[in-house]
């Protein structure tokens, strides 16, 4: 009876976080999330656009996807739900497993990236502990927390599959080496690391609000009832937690150690000069992405605490997200007609945008990433501006072309469009998909059968 009572839970959890991708509507936009149904296959999808490799390879699968929202979909609560099934895996009895789905399933990470609609690395934190029990379908399962550069950072180091590792990396890796020695060296500003560093949450400070794995850098990210007290029960989660660290492995202790100490560090501002001045440093910009180290261990220390205390840590886990379901109502698909996607006669070519923001409105005035480059290959900024101080420059080719657009055709944009409305072809030629980075998605799409045949092979 406790078994089928564990699973309804379980459901009944997934559901709350998930629920907002079963709804109705064919775009999923919101924030850093831009799902649209038809996306082109770019040169930044492949990571060798303007900007920084963060969407690769996501971008491209979404693309060459016949059906990338229900794709999405599928992702999420599937994620959500291995998540469950891994809680069940790691706990012991039944209170132990109530507590370590609840870990897993509903934590602040997870619903905090929702909101800010990094929905790839929220199923790359959900599907963590899957990969760090190595049980069967971890090689999925680190395959799409591969998605994002986040999730395949995290996976790896969660995993003992090195080549595997190295291939569902490769993708971002080997285009932010290529940037890199081309002058893109992948750093960032120091107020860019100073906008992005960990928040202190109402009644736990910077520190409490890390110890509950929430503190992202966005206020406005975060459920209603944490900012009214709630993130207090995270804190008091965590120290229910530390009653059971001898029952977690120390390779999880480890892991989760880096991701506190790296998260602080970033809050203390240790790491501004590596995000400043070492190429690849930029990855560490939001350092609080890094408690996603810290899932599997948490989950682990849930599923291993003896009844009153397993009570008792899935009710603080479910306590400091009291009101997560509505809050992710803000992920409710939308209509693609309600986004501002231009219209333009590309024909496969570059496309300059005059005086086109990086973040731009829905219908309903919530802020959603510029739809353009997911449809076509677009000249991107890349700054971001925080009142009146710039936090990033923008890309050389987007500067030296808003310094003189006359400069377009000899760039190799094809098609300039102004701000009336009007476009105007510069007659430069299409400039064709990196065939680096298509062998390099192709092996990305190979990995997890790559992974098998040299399973199978030992």
């Amino acid at each position: 009876m406790l078994s089928w009572l564990l699973l309804v839970y379980a459901a009944a959890l997934v559901l709350g976080v998930t629920w907002p991708f079963l709804a109705p509507g064919d775009a999923l936009a919101y924030r850093d999330m831009l799902v649209l149904p038809d996306m082109a296959l770019t040169r930044a999808a492949l990571g060798f656009g303007d900007l920084p490799a963060r969407n690769v390879p996501q971008d491209a699968l979404l693309a060459v996807l016949p059906f990338p929202v229900l794709a999405v979909r599928a992702l999420v609560v599937c994620a959500a739900a291995a998540a469950a099934w891994a809680g069940w895996r790691i706990g012991r009895g039944g209170w132990g497993r109530f507590a370590a789905i609840t870990v897993a399933v509903w934590n602040p990470f997870v619903v905090e990236r929702l909101l800010q609609g990094q929905w790839s690395v929220a199923v790359a934190a959900w599907l963590l502990p899957l990969v760090a029990l190595g049980a069967r379908g971890s090689i999925a399962a680190q395959w799409v927390c591969s998605l994002t550069p986040t999730g395949a950072i995290a996976a790896a180091l969660h995993s003992r599959r090195w080549l595997f590792s190295a291939l569902t990396c490769a993708p971002w890796v080997v285009a932010g080496a290529i940037a890199a020695v081309g002058g893109g060296h992948g750093t960032s500003s120091a107020q860019a690391a100073a906008m992005f560093a960990p928040r202190a949450e109402a009644g736990v400070g910077t520190l409490g609000a890390l110890l509950g794995l929430g503190g992202i850098w966005n206020a406005h990210a975060v459920p209603a009832s944490r900012a009214s007290g709630f993130a207090l029960f995270g804190v008091l989660l965590f120290a229910v937690l530390c009653l059971a660290w001898r029952h977690v492995p120390r390779r999880l202790l480890a892991l989760a150690g880096l991701g506190f100490a790296l998260a602080l560090a970033s809050w203390a501002g240790w790491l501004t000069p590596i995000i400043q001045h070492v190429p690849g440093g930029g990855l560490l910009r939001d350092a609080h992405k890094l408690l996603i180290l810290a899932i599997p261990a948490y989950a682990t220390a849930a599923g291993n605490l003896p009844g009153l205390r397993a009570q008792l840590a899935g009710s603080f886990a479910l306590l400091q997200l009291l009101d997560a379901p509505f809050a992710l109502s803000a992920l409710t698909p939308v209509p693609a007609s309600s986004l501002p996607i231009p219209h333009v006669d590309d024909q496969g070519s570059d496309v300059f945008f005059v005086d086109r923001p990086a973040l731009t409105r829905r219908a309903d005035g919530a802020i959603i990433v510029d739809p353009a480059p997911k449809i076509m290959n677009v000249v991107e900024s890349g700054a971001l501006r925080v009142g009146n101080v710039e936090v990033d420059p923008p890309s050389p080719r987007w500067s030296a072309l808003n310094a003189d657009v006359g400069r377009a055709g000899s760039m190799g944009v094809g098609v300039v469009v102004y701000p009336d409305g009007r476009s105007v072809n510069t007659g430069a030629a299409p400039v064709g998909l990196p065939p680096l980075g298509l062998g390099l998605f192709a092996l990305w799409c190979c990995s997890p059968l790559i992974a098998l045949l040299t399973r199978r092979m030992r």
